[in-house]
């Protein structure tokens, strides 16, 4: 794992990825931020070391760094899933990269289920806490001791100052901004009436099948990280409705103007700071 990070690092860095301050993770139906970044790189997955070919429809799958509002960033167009069959290292594998290429901030965005009833499909949730249910973890193994120890803390898991800053953008501009529990489901199927009711009870807001995993490697490897889903369907277990994944698409695509609105004004900030 060692030597192939530190192929994948060399490669990315001899195609001109120097020194991103902040790194994105893009999530379904959310790629549209690329037009707001001034390119300089852009590379398919399938091209570096290490990095699978995402498989998932409207995952674009491609790795692009420049600049946006003045500040160097590394975007990934498009993730991995675990449904996809990929290992929980394969997973985080660019979240790794992302921080031995210089990233010190992460930003992570999913299209999500909404269990909250208070709520409604098209809002954007800041993730305040998350409740793990996957089988496996990217922790597990030897340690990379280089990127972190081998039990890190989670208890600040996502930034105060980062989430306290998006709050503020928020309520400047008029975006209505919840805050709540993410909690993972492996997917690829939607959740039963059931398994909805019991993710509600142990404590989740939104359900959805990625983030986790690379927010856990993120926390070990010394990145701050905020995250934020789109809640494009509503998960009420005594009226559900069939979803597909095309309505999904278009929800998230509606609400991902509000999403770029606030990448762009929390950079800005973090710039002036």
């Amino acid at each position: 794992m060692k030597n192939e990070l530190n192929e994948s690092v060399a490669f990315l860095k001899q195609k001109g990825m120097l020194n991103p301050e902040i790194g994105i993770i893009l999530g379904t139906g959310l790629g549209k931020l690329v037009k707001n970044i001034e390119v300089e790189v852009v590379l398919p997955y399938s091209e570096i070391a290490g990095f699978g070919a995402a498989t998932v429809e409207f995952h674009e799958g491609q790795l692009i760094y420049g600049k946006i509002e003045g500040t160097q960033v590394v975007v990934m167009q498009g993730r991995y899933h675990f449904y996809e069959g990929y290992s929980m290292q394969q997973i985080v594998f660019p979240v790794r990269v992302m921080k031995l290429l210089g990233v010190s901030k992460l930003f992570v965005s999913n299209a999500a289920g909404c269990m909250n009833l208070n709520w409604s499909k098209g809002d954007l949730m800041l993730i305040k806490d998350h409740i793990n249910t996957f089988p496996s973890h990217p922790l597990r193994g030897p340690n990379l001791d280089n990127l972190g120890s081998r039990f890190p803390d989670m208890s600040g898991t996502y930034s105060n100052e980062l989430r306290t800053l998006l709050k503020i953008i928020a309520e400047k501009r008029n975006i209505v901004l919840r805050e709540g529990v993410y909690v993972s489901a492996q997917g690829p199927m939607l959740e039963t009436p059931a398994e909805y009711r019991y993710l509600k009870s142990i404590g989740g807001d939104a359900v959805g099948m990625s983030t986790i995993p690379e927010v856990i490697a993120a926390i070990h490897s010394g990145i701050e990280v905020v995250a934020i889903s789109v809640l494009t369907d509503e998960c009420d277990p005594d009226n559900l409705k069939v979803v597909n994944i095309e309505e999904i698409i278009e929800i998230a695509g509606r609400s991902e103007i509000k999403l770029i609105e606030l990448i762009i004004e929390l950079i800005k900030n973090l710039k002036n700071e």
